[in-house]
């Protein structure tokens, strides 16, 4: 299950607050190399961890299994400030388009096929039913180019929006991906689940059904 709180929900549970920031920093920092982002209390945070923000968090027996961070385009974004170098000319910019930024799976939870675990899979339906139930239809990521391939195979049409560049260990390519109800329908049935991801409930009792 998929928990989707805004940034004063995520500020209202400290257990999660702490969890999520520490695993970006393990991905992010000790694992992909961006050094510059390092904090002596091993914990992640940016200028883009804001009110507009939406946090979505995979819980698996009790414990944070993946995460991600939606950021609306229509004010300033991971993209259109610190990576532009990854876009060629303006970056799409609309209430339908968000970025998904800081996608991070938690190392006991990678196992699975084709190289997308369960976990990881299940973000990905919980961004496409968030999406669609609120008008957003796409999204700007910045992520390995082999990633390009397989949205292509999960029924997202992908727009690579600038040339390859390396941060930290990591090759990264910005691309704009367009969803619809079939790519949900798609990524359902790689997933081997037809019911949805995304928590009906917020907050800590949604937390604890979700343990």
């Amino acid at each position: 299950m998929i928990l989707a709180l805004t940034t004063q929900e995520l500020r209202a549970e400290p257990e999660l607050w702490t969890s999520v920031h520490s695993l970006r920093h393990e991905i992010f920092v000790d694992e992909m190399g961006w050094e510059e982002i390092r904090r002596p209390d091993s914990l992640e945070l940016d200028q883009f961890d804001h009110d507009d923000a939406v946090h979505h968090l995979a819980i698996r027996n009790g414990a944070l299994a993946g995460y991600q961070r939606m950021l609306p385009t229509t004010r300033p974004f991971l993209l259109s400030e610190v990576l532009t170098d990854l876009c060629e000319g303006p970056p799409p910019s609309a209430p339908s388009i968000w970025e998904l930024t800081r996608y991070a799976v938690a190392k006991p939870w990678r196992e699975g096929r084709r190289g997308v675990s369960s976990v990881g899979s299940e973000l990905i339906a919980g961004f496409v039913e968030w999406g669609l139930a609120r008008g957003v239809d796409q999204v700007i990521i910045e992520f390995e180019p082999m990633w390009v391939l397989r949205a292509l195979q999960l029924h997202f049409l992908a727009r690579p929006l600038g040339f390859q560049r390396t941060y930290g260990r990591q090759q990264v390519v910005a691309t704009l991906l367009k969803f619809d109800a079939e790519t949900l329908d798609v990524v359902r049935h790689y997933r081997g689940e037809t019911e949805p991801v995304l928590a009906s409930n917020r907050g800590q009792n949604a937390f604890r059904r979700a343990s």
